[in-house]
């Protein structure tokens, strides 16, 4: 199993490498809103919330980020690393 710091910095590394840009999303006055923000070469933008392998998002995040896709904002919810060709195939 893999911890959700390892997952995000292996994720990080494999999306900044592919061009994308890849910002620490922290939010003052919202609590619950995913950890990272990502900004394809195409100029496609979502967010990614990472767990723990097999960890699901609490309920306040959850909350939050249906609040978002309200928004027509694209979030997703990562407990893998296999998601980094995901990300180029569908953003890059």
């Amino acid at each position: 199993m893999m911890l959700e710091k390892d997952i995000e910095r292996k994720v990080c590394e494999y999306a900044k490498a592919k061009g994308f840009l890849v910002y620490k999303f922290t939010s003052p006055n919202r609590m619950s809103v995913p950890d990272r923000l990502f900004i394809a070469p195409n100029g496609c933008v979502f967010l990614i919330e990472f767990k723990r392998t097999g960890e699901k998002p609490t309920a306040a995040q959850s909350r939050e980020h249906t609040r978002l896709r309200e928004n027509n904002a694209i979030v997703y919810v990562v407990d893998n690393v296999h998601v980094g060709k995901f990300i180029t195939d569908m953003h890059g």
